[in-house]
């Protein structure tokens, strides 16, 4: 395969996955979360919220940088709820978004979804090792190894 095709089929991959966690959160938020009953709807903020997660997360990342620090990485769900929120203002008819308060419930469900559907899928930068772990070395003390003089 090439390396253009197998780019293209990971972010068709990433993009379903993204709006299968977008619908899970619109169907367990439902007051809070809504779009009108149209699949290209939930398709485009699906695809916008992965463009903003894309280019506008990581300088929102680098503004926060202390404050991520500070809570060990916490504050990472706030500013997903604020991209959230604010999917949901620039597609307003169509895809809305009730509160902050929401849109941070949002952001913790799509999160939760995307990365247990990232792990199924393969598409993770997270992996399970099944067998055995490596064994210590065959020759431990007289071999090929670096030599230390004291």
């Amino acid at each position: 395969m090439q390396p253009g095709t197998k780019k293209l089929l990971r972010f068709l991959q990433s993009w379903i996955i993204n709006t299968v966690a977008v619908l899970v959160a619109v169907m367990i938020l439902r007051k809070g979360i809504s779009y009108d009953d149209k699949l290209g709807n939930l398709l485009v903020a699906s695809l916008l919220l992965g463009i903003l997660n894309a280019f506008v997360r990581p300088i929102l990342m680098l503004i926060a940088l202390p404050l991520l620090i500070f809570t060990l990485g916490l504050f990472t769900l706030v500013i997903n709820a604020l991209l959230l929120y604010l999917v949901g203002a620039l597609l307003q008819p169509n895809f809305m978004v009730a509160s902050f308060g929401y849109a941070f419930l949002g952001a913790l469900v799509i999160s939760v979804i995307s990365v247990a559907l990232n792990v199924l899928t393969g598409n993770s930068r997270v992996s399970v090792q099944r067998g055995r772990p490596p064994g210590p070395p065959k020759n431990p003390g007289g071999g090929s190894g670096p030599v230390i003089d004291v």
